[in-house]
């Protein structure tokens, strides 16, 4: 590698991941580098992650794909939030949305003076500040000026798939049918030369990206990266994903509902619905988990089963050599956030920052691998909250409420606890209104507020208070259903 420029990128593997990354690598390096997609069509995928979180727009634009025309080829509905039912107790439901809930001063967080205010005899729910919440309550949406409306997609990962190989391919990437025999390293075993084919072929390549899925044949067989066990925080190890026929107008939002051993997901698309149970193994058998989803999805199933096993966890390195670790081989975070695809994104584009020309540094490597690690963490967190913080006397819910939490997730409970503060740290994910939210939903209140609040006289607060959610109210009234909006926007069609 030293002081030649690199000629050819591989990635082993297809699916969301490896298209992701070879639409975005084309798309930018499409001059520059060759870029090699192998593939086999023998080998399937997981193909559940079907719910998306707002980020996905950048990368989207990134590879310059049209929205409507994405939504179109993958059956896409819009998604304003996750509805989450039975997480604090089986009768309580609450809604994580998109976007920001009333309106934040410099100094604070807007949940201060809505807290301020129940003090005063306001009873006003929190969700009534949040455009997105009261739009998807009453199952509304449309684009706005000035993307007031912040909003993610449900589509069919398979269909993105495919359409992202169509960018990739435009953009000058090659497509190679084959199966993966061997990872051929040099003779320090720290870089990957070539990958031996079943059909006898050799693919060279100076830089190769892993997207073999929980295999992880690459980053892990070939160079060792240990994988980092964190099932003793997110105790999920298996999950069941069937379809169905729509059997109503798409909502738009995700259901995640939660049953005695873990949770169902629900995902309206435009022409089914994708549908699928998570739980714990030790307190459900699979026979169990399958009667379950079987007796609770709407709509007639359309699909055979796909059983799931996973471990939740990380590759403790994910980027080795020459080799990135993209989608299931960097580690697996159950779907309860929608963040699959979004860590998919996150390292294609963090690689497509730090690609070297020539040399590849160690300090780059680094950087990649704590930056990676710093996103898996603050998503494990906030993962880990929906299970600790929760009220149900199941034993498998018991056993989520006594267990031991990281010392970063005790210390942001308690900040908000005590005084309904919180701090977004190193640039994570999910800013302050997505943890208020769940806390909050999850039945941790905060017992004070911020000072500034006590500034604001009765009258004043009032008038604050009202005003948002009468502006609130009054977008919401003009906004078209979330079915006539995907009709006269981005319908799909017959097939």
């Amino acid at each position: 590698m030293k002081n030649e420029i690199r000629k050819k990128i591989v990635i082993a593997g297809g699916g969301s991941a490896g298209w992701m990354a070879g639409a975005a690598l084309a798309k930018t390096f499409g001059q520059v580098f060759d870029i090699v997609l192998i593939e086999s069509e023998a080998i399937g995928t997981v193909g559940v992650g079907e719910a998306t979180i707002p980020p996905l727009k950048k990368f989207n634009n990134i590879v310059g794909v049209t929205e409507s025309e994405f939504m179109k080829k993958t059956k896409g509905t819009f998604k304003l939030g996750i509805k989450f039912e039975g997480w604090k107790n089986k009768d309580h439901a609450y809604f994580h949305s998109f976007g920001v809930t009333g309106v934040d001063h410099w100094s604070c967080t807007f949940n201060h003076f809505w807290k301020n205010g129940i003090g005063r005899g306001h009873n006003q729910p929190y969700d009534d500040y949040c455009l997105e919440n009261v739009a998807a309550r009453q199952e509304k949406f449309s684009h706005l000026p000035d993307e007031k409306m912040h909003y993610a997609f449900h589509f069919d990962s398979a269909q993105y798939a495919s359409f992202l190989r169509s960018v990739a391919e435009k953009h000058g990437a090659e497509r190679i049918e084959g199966k993966i025999e061997q990872v051929n390293l040099d003779e320090k075993k720290e870089r990957i030369l070539s990958l031996s084919l079943a059909d006898g072929s050799t693919i060279k390549g100076d830089f190769f990206i892993d997207c073999t899925g929980f295999r992880a044949l690459l980053i892990g067989d070939a160079l060792g990266s240990e994988f980092e066990d964190w099932s003793h925080y997110l105790p999920c190890d298996s999950a069941i994903a069937i379809q169905t026929k729509s059997v109503r107008e798409p909502l738009p939002f995700t259901r995640s509902v939660a049953h005695e051993a873990g949770w169902q997901w629900r995902i309206p698309l435009q022409h089914r619905t994708g549908n699928g149970i998570v739980y714990c193994s030790k307190f459900m058998s699979q026979d169990e988990a399958l009667n379950k989803i079987k007796s609770t999805v709407d709509g007639e199933i359309i699909t055979e089963p796909n059983f799931i096993k996973f471990k939740t966890g990380i590759r403790k390195r994910q980027w080795v050599g020459n080799c990135v670790a993209v989608g299931l081989s960097s580690g697996f975070m159950e779907p309860l956030e929608s963040t699959s695809i979004h860590l998919i994104q996150k390292n294609i584009l963090r690689l497509i920052q730090l690609m070297p020309k020539a040399d590849i540094n160690q300090q780059e490597i680094d950087f990649f691998n704590k930056q990676a690690t710093d996103d898996w963490l603050s998503i494990r967190d906030f993962l880990i909250l929906h299970y600790v913080a929760n009220e149900r006397d199941e034993p498998f819910w018991k056993s989520c409420a006594s267990m031991n939490i990281p010392d970063t997730l005790e210390r942001k409970i308690g900040l908000f606890r005590e005084t309904g503060t919180v701090f977004r740290e190193n640039e994570e994910l999910f800013a302050e209104n997505s943890w208020i939210q769940v806390m909050m939903g999850q039945g941790i209140e905060p017992d004070d507020s911020h000072p500034l609040a006590d500034k604001m006289s009765d009258e004043e607060l009032d008038k604050f208070l009202s005003s948002i959610r009468t502006n609130i109210n009054k977008t919401v009234e003009t906004l078209p259903s979330h079915e006539k909006y995907i009709s006269n926007y981005c319908a799909a069609g017959e097939n």
